[in-house]
């Protein structure tokens, strides 16, 4: 049977098409349009979502490997006993996204799994090329570990999480901790990761579902990486598929939409750490694009995956 959006996806998808239809998509390279639309997007979604009036906030920094401030945000559910921790690293290929655009997301996960977090605002590409905002993630996982006990957490139940770019920067910081001989990380939670910079030629199949597009994929990539795009000199810190050896890394929980651009990479990916010795779950979702989850919190998917989520969350 030939790919088609999940039922429910399917009739948003239509309505989203109608409204854009006099909408012409900024050519490849124009990442300050694509800033500007997207946050708008991610920023009406996370506002429709319930408040969390049980988890408390509170705004730290730490500083980078070249000197930088790196604002962080901590999040933690009221009336909760010390345990794990989670370093979230929210998405937006590599060129957008805050912490505070975020918010609302990173709340309704503490609410819903009683697991404190700490979100990362690393700076973003272009205006600072990697390897800044993996530095920034992984300066934020070493604050976190030091800091550990006196937030209520266990420095021995640490995980790592992020969405999208979020999620290769995730992949990324549990490289650089194994490599570093960096704070142990219990998981690595990987939500529709964007792992591999070679991602750039399209798949007839996927192209009529796209929600992030090729397009957008190399803007994200050339704005990291510039010109050693798709090239043999790219960092696996800055692109996790390009790593040689995946051995030794924490246990991954990974998801991926059928019909998301990174379908492949992530499953090859998971397949890989699998081939490594590394724990690995995979979901593929029927039907689902990249972003799904921020698509209807009330979809059958949705449900299946923040439940899958708060599960693994709840079990470090």
């Amino acid at each position: 049977m030939a790919l088609q959006y999940d039922p429910q996806i399917a009739e948003l998808m239509a309505q989203n098409a109608a409204a854009r239809a006099d909408v012409a998509p900024p050519p490849p390279g124009d990442w300050r349009t694509r800033r500007t639309m997207v946050e708008a997007m991610i920023g009406a979604l996370a506002a429709a979502l319930p408040p969390c009036h049980d988890v408390d906030r509170a705004d730290y920094a730490t500083t980078s490997a070249d000197g930088a401030r790196v604002p962080l945000r901590w999040y933690r559910a009221r009336e909760r006993e010390p345990g794990s921790a989670v370093l979230y690293l929210h998405g937006g290929g590599m060129i957008l996204g805050s912490v505070d655009l975020y918010d609302p997301i990173v709340a309704s996960y503490v609410s819903r799994t009683g697991v404190p977090m700490l979100s990362v605002d690393y700076r973003r590409a272009p205006e600072d090329p990697h390897p800044a905002p993996v530095e920034d993630c992984y300066a934020g996982l070493c604050w976190l570990a030091d800091h550990a006990e006196e937030l209520g957490a266990d420095p021995a139940r640490l995980a790592v999480m992020g969405d999208s770019g979020g999620g290769g920067l995730a992949a990324a910081v549990a490289l650089l901790a194994r490599d570093r001989g960096g704070p142990p990380l219990a998981r690595q939670v990987l939500i529709y990761p964007m792992l591999d910079d070679r991602t750039t030629t399209p798949d007839a199949q996927l192209v009529p579902f796209m929600t992030w597009t090729y397009d957008d994929n190399l803007t994200g990539w050339g704005a990291l990486l510039g010109g050693a795009v798709g090239g043999p000199d790219v960092p696996a810190y800055a692109a996790p598929a390009r790593a040689a050896d995946l051995a030794g890394l924490p246990g991954a929980y990974m998801e991926v939409g059928e019909l998301d651009i990174f379908r492949d990479e992530d499953i090859e990916y998971a397949q890989r750490l699998a081939a490594a010795g590394v724990t690995t779950e995979l979901h593929v979702h029927p039907g689902a694009p990249h972003g799904f989850d921020q698509l209807g919190p009330g979809f059958d998917v949705v449900r299946r995956a923040l439940a899958d989520r708060a599960r693994v969350l709840q079990s470090l």
